[in-house]
């Protein structure tokens, strides 16, 4: 025991009790995100980008020409009106090529990663 101004204190088990219950241990899961593509002059401009599972993935075509998301594993197969945006929820991890069925020259990636999970 601890004494402090002539009193016992058990002032250090305390601490050490406190500190040894630490954090609790669940997984905080990250919420989701929406990232972009923009479509400009025929092209998609982001070439290749990084998202995870439930992640919103965001077309937005600058062009005057209707395009479209293409995956070629089938993953997807969005149309994006001239002018207009698109989105999909991304539901599964790996990678995805795609490209525009009007513009097969159009081509761009995702990468898509399993959720992510915080420990609080």
């Amino acid at each position: 025991m601890v004494t402090a101004m002539g009193r016992t204190a058990p002032v250090l088990s305390v601490l050490v009790m406190l500190a040894s219950a630490g954090a609790p241990t669940h997984a905080v899961t990250v919420p989701p995100v929406t990232v972009t593509v923009t479509i400009d002059q025929v092209a998609f401009r982001e070439k290749s980008v990084s998202a995870h599972v439930g992640d919103t993935i965001e077309w937005v075509n600058k062009d005057i020409f209707d395009h479209t998301a293409t995956a070629k594993n089938g993953a997807f197969n969005v149309d994006i009106p001239a002018g207009k945006k698109a989105r999909i929820v991304l539901k599964r991890a790996g990678e995805i090529d795609y490209f525009c069925e009007y513009h097969p020259n159009m081509t761009a990636r995702v990468v898509v990663a399993k959720a992510p999970q915080n420990q609080p």
